[in-house]
């Protein structure tokens, strides 16, 4: 699973470079999260803008991402494509999660 990180003071970035999270990489998926936030604190903000397509494991991995942050850290998700944000929304888990339509400011740049 590729992902590239960049620290900020009290903000982690995440950009997954894969079109998909699925059955077959949503294990690989989480096990990769959990290494990178190791180390930092503060709020997780992952860019999923070149996913495709997020099945029930993929949404599964990132709900359980979520929960590895415990309740004092926060996982955003931003620039959602159409295919991936119907997911969350027939789910109700845009409920549940703060997400972006596009990258934070401080963040276009950098990713």
């Amino acid at each position: 699973m590729n992902l590239v990180t960049r620290e900020m003071p009290d903000l982690l970035a995440v950009e997954v470079l894969e079109d998909r999270i699925d059955a077959a990489c949503a294990i690989q998926f989480k096990d990769r999260m959990r290494e990178v936030m190791a180390s930092a604190s503060g709020r997780v903000l992952l860019n999923m803008s070149r996913v495709q397509f997020l099945d029930s494991s993929g949404l599964g991995a990132v709900v359980a991402v979520m929960k590895l942050l415990g309740p004092d850290r926060k996982l955003e998700l931003a620039g959602l494509t159409p295919t991936v944000e119907k997911v969350f929304r027939l789910t109700r888990m845009d409920s549940v999660f703060r997400i972006h339509a596009d990258l934070p400011e401080e963040l276009r740049d950098a990713c």
